[in-house]
């Protein structure tokens, strides 16, 4: 058994679809959308087959939570060396993205950095 997808609603469909593109080297699908429902989505192919389907729709909740929701917390990402998860890390910050805690050592034992999507989703970058 695996996972075939993870599902995330955004408020910008195109600018975290840009992102996932620019950052993660994912692979977007065309756009699907259902005009009775405003439903939108576009799913994500990363280098390893990995997908994410990020959607949207009129009548999203539009209060966003701070802190730690029930529900999705984050998405982690492997990258394969300390040295990826430093350069990533670096550039996504330089490009203004929101930057929570790392590069470090986890007391579990995991090299990780925090950052955020630009819809404040939490993306755990690791080896």
């Amino acid at each position: 058994m695996r996972i075939e997808h993870v599902g995330l609603f955004v408020r910008d469909l195109e600018k975290t679809v840009e992102f996932y593109e620019t950052f993660f080297e994912a692979k977007a699908s065309e756009k699907y959308h259902n005009p009775v429902t405003t439903f939108s989505s576009r799913f994500l192919t990363f280098p390893d087959g990995a997908r994410l389907e990020v959607g949207t729709r009129d009548d999203l909740n539009k209060h966003h939570e701070d802190g730690y929701p029930l529900g999705y917390m984050h998405i982690a990402m492997s990258l394969g060396s300390k040295e990826r998860v430093n350069e990533l890390t670096k550039r996504i910050s330089d490009a203004g993205f929101k930057h929570l805690s790392g590069p470090r050592v986890t007391g579990d034992g995991y090299y990780e950095s925090v950052i955020c999507d630009p819809e404040g989703n939490q993306i755990e970058l690791t080896i």
